[in-house]
């Protein structure tokens, strides 16, 4: 089985990521069109329910298997891998089956509890038999992950989302006529399709890249003898369901939470959903664009940190630390950027939404955080202290919900997102603390401050660009394009004249247990 390297997985998985959410954003914007605010709220009240099943169906075994493959396939232990394939895929498969029937029996009585809008009913009954497929992809991804064979999930994301497309506009198409609630659920159907499209082909290259000789022991007997296999994926899996389960519960009441308070508020039901909808269907998926890369690079960061942590190279594992924290910065400082200026314009030009722009420009400058987020959480599961990432995310759970009830109960959708920044802010906060106690962590405020010098010329460059563009007559989609890639090359060429990406900038570590560095 092929092998790639920490970055070239990472750019392998980020080229996917690029397509997938390329692809993920045309089928969102054929909903947005099609369903309306209305619509979207519906399918983001029924959606929420799944991960809870996900979760519960995986014990975190994803991240277990990646880690512990990775270790395995260090010391070349080929039999220890497939065990813990076999034993993760007979607990996750047993667990599917048992929830996803709970889940479908009990569909009404769960329906009278989280969902708001009852005609969110029929979405919800639609994507709950997605659950084993998910789970049993994302063992199959963590085996994949831990071997550091990139391609395979790439591939395999990318046809996913090729079939979700084709699928969401044949079914929307034809049940719109008999409701926006039957459209809705037609949708939710398309997106299991696609999944199971996307099962196939993780199963078909296993089978195709297996080791055929040197076929090793029975699933049976792998079963048999995996009792420790067993208790060492769930050591690390169960505090990572713990994170899983907490943040599939707030999910979950999430809709709910929001809606009851801008209610609260003094906005009727259908409106409380449409604005929920605004921010859910139009805002998040235009925030979270452009964190594939960061994401990519998280799932790469796992295993290669197992892997240096299992080959004692401390040296490695702060040289694949900076390396993402300084992807992270390069990513999220252009996108932010992007996100404030053209707030408006990019709601209306892709949504024909302009009264989302302002929620959008107030919740984009702490977004910010968010692109380190994932990188950091990776490192704390690749150094095995996924109970530290459990506990940091438990106790932001708590403080953001209480923020998010009490602020959008006083001050309506614009509280809502008050609250949310809050969450960000202290997730982030606390997951870099929690590294720098465990290793050390080192913080190059030099680069900082010229990556801040680069957004501030790119702001102007962009801002003068798009008023330019407009006062010659370009129609509006000419005028943000124009404008947005003039002022991403301003920042590329800020970046190298300042020094900010130069390959020959030093590294400095804290050591293994070392504190905070700060570089003046």
């Amino acid at each position: 089985m092929q092998k790639q390297s920490f970055i070239r997985g990472t750019f392998i998985l980020s080229g996917a990521a690029l397509i997938t959410r390329l692809l993920g954003f045309i089928s969102g914007i054929y909903l947005a069109r099609m369903l309306g605010a209305e619509g979207i709220g519906l399918l983001m009240m029924a959606h929420p329910l799944v991960p809870l099943v996900i979760t519960l169906t995986e014990l975190g075994l994803p991240v277990a298997i990646s880690k512990l493959v990775a270790e395995a396939d260090v010391r070349g232990d080929a039999a220890k891998q497939r065990r813990i394939l076999a034993v993760s895929l007979a607990v996750t498969g047993t667990l599917s089956i048992i929830l996803t029937a709970l889940a479908l029996f009990g569909s009404k009585l769960i329906a009278g509890i989280f969902l708001t809008d009852p005609r969110a009913y029929y979405a919800m009954l639609a994507i709950t038999p997605i659950a084993p497929i998910v789970a049993i992809s994302a063992v199959l991804k963590g085996y994949f992950r831990g071997k550091q064979n990139m391609k395979t999930i790439a591939f395999s994301d990318v046809s996913e989302h090729l079939a979700h497309i084709a699928c969401i506009v044949a079914l929307v198409h034809l049940l719109l006529p008999y409701g926006i609630e039957y459209a809705a659920a037609g949708a939710m159907v398309g997106s299991v399709a696609s999944e199971a499209v996307g099962l196939i082909i993780l199963l078909t290259n296993y089978r195709l890249q297996r080791d055929r000789s040197n076929p090793g022991e029975p699933f049976a007997e792998h079963l048999r003898k995996g009792r420790r296999t067993l208790a060492e994926l769930l050591h690390i899996g169960l505090p990572t369901t713990g994170l899983g389960f907490i943040q599939s519960i707030y999910s979950a009441f999430q809709p709910m939470l929001v809606t009851k308070s801008l209610m609260l508020f003094g906005l009727g039901t259908a409106l409380a959903t449409k604005q929920y909808g605004l921010l859910m269907g139009y805002v998040f998926p235009l925030l979270i664009f452009p964190s594939f890369i960061t994401h990519s690079l998280s799932t790469a960061l796992i295993p290669a940190v197992s892997e240096a942590m299992a080959e004692r190279k401390g040296l490695d594992v702060h040289r694949r630390m900076d390396q993402a924290m300084r992807i992270a910065l390069f990513v999220g400082a252009p996108a932010t950027v992007i996100l404030i200026l053209w707030a408006t314009p990019l709601t209306t030009l892709i949504y024909n939404a302009p009264e989302a722009g302002p929620l959008l420009r107030l919740i984009a400058p702490i977004f910010f955080l968010h692109y380190f987020e994932a990188p950091l959480h990776a490192v704390l599961l690749g150094l095995g202290k996924a109970s530290t990432a459990m506990w940091n995310f438990i106790a932001t759970t708590i403080m953001k919900a209480t923020a998010i009830y009490f602020l959008g109960m006083n001050y309506g959708i614009t509280g809502v997102v008050l609250g949310l920044n809050f969450g960000i802010c202290f997730i982030t906060m606390l997951n870099f603390f929690s590294i720098s106690s465990i290793i050390g962590f080192y913080f190059d405020l030099r680069r900082m401050v010229k990556v801040a010098i680069s957004m501030a010329v790119m702001a102007i460059a962009g801002q003068s660009a798009y008023s330019f563009l407009q006062h010659e007559g370009l129609l509006p989609v000419w005028s943000l394009i124009g404008s947005i890639i003039l002022s991403l090359a301003v920042f590329g060429l800020a970046l190298l004249l300042t020094g900010a990406a130069g390959r020959k900038e030093p590294f400095r570590f804290g050591g293994m247990r070392g504190a905070i560095s700060w570089r003046k």
